[in-house]
Parts: structure tokens; sequence; C-alpha cells
């Protein structure tokens, strides 16, 4: 492996794992608000309980989320600085706002719903806890600003060779950042849902289970919260597929499979498998019409092949470089992140039935427990999924048609330094998942009696606690 090689898997490495918490925290903050404003509203100190319980979960993605984000913004530096030179004009302003507005407030905020249980009105205490999920939903919005402008840059003017922003507005406004901001949102609060409910399962299957009405409740409301998130995917994510058709057609053709442009009306590959070598399918098994309903939502038209567009690319962009994206890789990743949505859709329904107080009781089937408990892994495939069509479809750019990726890595990189510092990541990474882990499992041991105004009922800034 080459030093470009090893830059993007490390990049990749760390994104991926930053990924995982991001909509994990976001989408477990929103629960945790609904929980409190249940609370408020109903006065039941059963959902402010839960608050308290499932907040303990979301406080240790957060913590992690924070030290991985941490590490990626480092690869900009590090294994990335000719990008960083390039781009860092335009690309540094929703950054500098992300970590100076979002983050300090997203972090400000949760530290006063930590400590201030018993010290604030209950009103005042839930807004906190609104405007530290307000907070992480900013934090995602420019961050996913500054990926929008890698998509599909607006708002720049290339200066001395720097890519200079020119309209703030143009960065903003970019219609790749609103298809972005609300898919990730969507899968947001599919994640936080399906965490909550997963989660409830899981302590559902023990035996001796106490509180069985707590983690009902708390199922009900993860199936709400998902079926809506689920919801929201699928529908944005079909409007920014279609968008990609003009946008982003390689990356399109890719996620289909079509290497030759199809016929009208297109067929629809349900499974395939692509000779990337020679660029043709090797096989298909597919739906006819289904594709043209897919892309345009009618009976007819034509979806353009990898082959054509490639021609295209290298008529624009030049010869040099090939356009051909791996199209395995995102014909199932693509397949993956879909039939996902769709699961959590349908277990969303399905456990909504099992969870009426009344008629029924999910504890009564284990089958159904064990499947919705499964679930809670779920999101993180269909997530990374996403993830990686999001960015291995700009191959070979870091700046859609301006920079590529062998022009952005530091010229200062080393394989053996990009060896050392892959595996003390991957070390770090995994020390981290474990402690993850551990301390998820021993919050759930613990249970919802527990979580009850234990720590927030400590003052960080007593004598006695910063005596130790």
């Amino acid at each position: 492996m080459n030093v470009v090689d090893l830059s993007r898997f490390q990049f990749g490495m760390t994104t991926i794992f930053h990924f995982f918490f991001v909509p994990f925290s976001i989408g477990t903050a929103l629960v945790v608000s609904i929980m409190e404003t249940l609370y408020v509203v109903k006065k039941d100190e059963k959902y402010k309980k839960m608050a308290q319980f499932w907040g303990k979960i979301f406080l240790l993605s957060f913590a992690v989320g924070v030290v991985t984000g941490i590490i990626q913004e480092f690869q900009f530096g590090m294994n990335w600085s000719e990008y960083s030179r390039f781009v860092g004009d335009t690309f540094g302003v929703p950054l500098a706002i992300e970590a100076l507005l979002a983050f300090f407030m997203e972090s400000t905020f949760l530290g006063l719903w930590m400590f201030t249980w018993k010290k604030v009105k209950k009103g005042l205490h839930l807004t906190f806890m609104w405007l530290t999920t307000i907070g992480s939903i900013l934090s995602a919005f420019w961050i996913l600003t500054a990926n929008a402008f890698m998509q599909h840059p607006t708002g720049y003017k290339v200066v001395g060779g720097h890519a200079q922003m020119i309209s703030f507005k143009a960065l903003v406004m970019n219609p790749q950042v609103w298809f972005e901001f609300l898919h990730v949102m969507a899968a947001a609060i599919l994640m936080g849902g399906v965490i909550i409910a997963g989660l409830s399962a899981f302590q559902g299957l023990k035996k001796a289970v106490k509180d069985r009405e707590f983690y009902r409740s708390s199922m009900r409301i993860g199936f709400w919260v998902a079926l809506i998130g689920s919801i929201g995917t699928l529908a944005v994510g079909d409007l920014q597929t279609r968008y990609l058709i003009h946008e982003q057609p390689m990356k399109f053709a890719a996620t289909e499979g079509v290497y030759e442009t199809t016929k009208s009306p297109a067929p629809w590959a349900v499974l395939g498998w692509a000779n990337e070598k020679e660029h043709k399918e090797e096989f298909s098994i597919d739906i006819p019409y289904m594709l043209s309903i897919l892309s345009y939502h009618k009976l007819s038209g034509s979806v353009q092949g990898m082959n054509e567009t490639n021609k295209e690319l290298q008529a624009k962009y030049g010869k040099e470089n090939d356009y051909y994206l791996p199209t395995n890789l995102l014909f199932y990743s693509f397949r993956i992140m879909c039939g996902i949505a769709g699961l959590i859709l349908l277990v969303s329904i399905v456990g909504l039935f099992f969870t009426r107080r009344k008629k029924g009781s999910i504890f009564k089937h284990r089958w159904m427990l064990w499947i919705v408990g499964l679930c809670t892994f779920v999101p993180f495939i269909g997530n990374t999924a996403g993830w990686l069509i999001t960015e291995e479809g700009r191959y070979p750019w870091t700046v859609y048609g301006l920079f590529t990726i062998k022009d952005s890595v530091s010229p200062t990189a080393t394989v053996g330094s990009l060896l050392t510092s892959n595996i003390v990541y991957f070390v770090v990474f995994a020390c981290l998942s474990a402690v993850m882990v551990y301390l998820v499992v021993k919050t759930l041991n613990q249970g919802p009696d527990d979580a009850s105004n234990d720590d927030s009922e400590i003052d960080p800034f007593d004598k006695e606690v910063l005596q130790g």
C-alpha cells in the first residue's frame, strides 16, 4: 500500500468510527428530550426516571463522539495538508462555526442539564435539554455544509491556487447541504429510537427483569421515534437519489450496477455482480420497470450507464483519470441502507402493536424481544453503508471536479508513519469501543432506580468535589 491508500484507509476508519456516535448522540438526545417533555407536561415521575436513565446512555455516546471527532480533525493537518491548503479558506468556515457556536452551545447546556435537576424549575431544566439537542443538530448541519461543498462546490473562486469563499449564502444554500442534512437527521432519529427500544428489549429478555412497565413505555416511545425516522429516511433518501441522477450520474449508476445505458423502461436489479476490471455486468436478477419507477416515479425513462458517463467525465476533466467507482461496494451498500430503513419501519409498526397497554404484552413474545434487541446494531450498519455511498461515490475527487485525492495528501506523510498511526488509532478505537460497551452494559444492569438523581445532585464546583 502507498501513502494515498494508507491515508484514505486512516481517514475512512476514523470517520466510520466517529459516525457511529454522531447519529447515536443526536438521536438519543432527541428521545431524552421527548421523555423529559412528557414528564413536564404529564407530571408523571416515570418519564423523569426515563430521561435520567437514558440520558446516561446519551452522555456516554456524546463523550466518545467528542474524542473520535478530535482525532478526525487531526487528519486534515496530518495526512491531507495539500487539501487543507487548497480548500481551507472555504471548507474551514463551517467547521469553525461548528466548533465555536454549535459544539459550545451543545456542551454548555449539556453541563447545565446534568447538574441542575433540583436546582432550577422543571421547565427551565427541560429547556437545557432541548438546547443541547438543537446544538447537536446545528453541529451536524455545519459539518454537513463542509461535506456538501466537497460533493458539490458552490460559493467559491479559485485565486492563487486556493478555493476562496465569495458567497457564504451560496455555501449554506447549496442544495446538496439540505439533502445530506435531512437524510442524516432522519437516520439519527431512526437510530435514537431503535437504540432505546433495542436496549429495553434486551432488558426484557432477563428472567428476573424488574420495571417491566418502565421498559415497555421506553420501547413504545422508541418505536414511535424509529417509525418517524424510518419514514423520513426513506422519503428524503428518495429525493436525494433523484437529485444525484443529474448531479453525480456516475454515483447513481454505480449504486444500480448500470454500465450500459438502459432502455426505457429500465429494469431494477435486486441482486447482481459487476466485473469491475472489464466494466460490465456479470449477472443480475431484475424486476421490469422498477428502476424507471424508482428513478423518475413513472413507468418510462432510461438510466445513463457508467461507460457513457465515464466518457463524458473524461471529456470534461481529462483522460488522465479513471472515473469508474467500486461498483459492487456501492451497489450492495445502497441495498443494505434501504433494506435497513424498511426493516426498522416494519419492526416499529409490529413493536407498537405488541407494546399496547391493554391488549398485549411484548414480554410474552420472546422472539419479538430478540428481533428488537438485535435491531439495536442494525442502524450502525445502515449509517456506515450510507457514508460509504456518499464518500466512495466521489472518487477520484476530494472536491468534486476541482481537486483530486492524489493531489490532496500531505507531502511529508510516509508509509511508515501512516502504518504506525493506523495501528495506534485502531487500538485506541478498539479500547474506546470496549469501554463504551462495558459502561452501557453496566448502566443497564444498574437499572433505572439507580439513575435517580445520584450524579445530578453533585455540584462540580463544590469544595469537597474539587478536593477529591
